[in-house]
C-alpha cells in the first residue's frame, strides 16, 4: 500500500515480513519512510538514528502499529503549519488512520515514541533530531493520545521491538555500531523526502 499527501511525500506498509527465531513469533522489519499497523501477536521491528517512530495501541484490542518517519528539510519554518510539520502530521495520520479502519478506538490508544538521536554529522548539524523529537510529543499531546513510554534525543541509534498485541516493547541502544546500514538509509530517506514530487491526495479517516 502507497500513499500520499497533497505535498507529495508518500508512505509505504512495511513488507519485510519474516519469523523472529528469538521470540518465536512472526516479524515485520519497518524501515524509513514504512509503518505497519496488525490486530495479530507479532513484532514489530525497527531500528532509529536521527528518525523517530511513534509505537501506537488500542490498550483494549490489542490493535497496533508502528512507523518511522522524518521531519525534512526546509527552507523556512513556520510553526505547526509549515511544510515540514505537514509531512510529519501526515506520517502520523497515515499510522492513526490505519489502526482506526481496523477496529482500534481513539479513546483507548497509547503511545509510546523513540528516536530523535543526533547520530549524522550532516543532520545533527540542522538539529533533525531535536525537530522530529519535538514534533511527535506536540503532535499526540493535540491529539490527546497519551504517551506511556518514550526514549528520545540522546546520540546513539536505537533498536526496537514493539509487541503491540500485549503493548510490551523492548529498545536497546546501539552504542557500539559494526556497520553504516541505519545511517545509510536515513541518508537516503532524507534525500526522497528532498526530490519527492508526486501528486497526491489522502482522504483521512474520520
Amino acid at each position: 500500500m502507497l500513499e500520499f499527501d497533497s505535498l507529495g511525500v508518500s508512505e509505504h506498509l512495511a513488507t519485510n515480513l519474516y519469523f523472529d527465531r528469538t521470540f518465536n513469533i512472526d516479524a515485520v522489519k519497518v524501515l524509513p519512510g514504512e509503518y505497519f499497523v496488525t490486530g495479530k501477536d507479532m513484532v514489530l521491528v525497527t531500528v532509529l538514528g536521527s528518525c523517530v517512530s511513534a509505537c501506537i495501541r488500542d490498550r483494549q484490542s490489542g490493535i497496533g502499529g508502528m512507523n518511522h518517519f522524518m521531519l525534512p528539510e526546509t527552507e523556512r519554518e513556520d510553526g505547526v503549519l509549515s511544510a515540514s510539520a505537514r509531512y510529519g502530521a501526515f506520517a502520523m495520520e497515515v499510522l492513526l488512520n490505519h489502526l482506526l479502519k481496523m477496529g482500534a478506538r481513539r479513546a483507548n490508544l497509547e503511545a509510546k515514541v523513540f528516536g530523535g538521536g543526533r547520530v549524522m554529522e550532516t543532520l545533527s548539524q540542522s538539529k533533525v533530531g531535536e525537530r522530529n523529537a519535538q514534533f511527535v510529543l506536540e503532535y499526540l499531546a493535540t491529539e490527546r493520545i497519551p504517551i506511556a513510554a518514550q526514549d528520545l534525543l540522546d546520540v546513539y541509534p536505537r533498536k526496537v521491538y514493539y509487541f503491540p498485541a500485549s503493548g510490551r516493547l523492548m529498545m536497546k541502544k546501539l552504542v557500539k555500531v559494526r556497520n553504516n546500514t541505519v545511517f545509510e538509509r536515513e541518508r537516503a530517506y532524507q534525500g526522497r523526502l528532498r526530490g519527492e514530487q508526486v501528486a497526491g491526495d489522502i482522504e483521512l479517516f474520520g
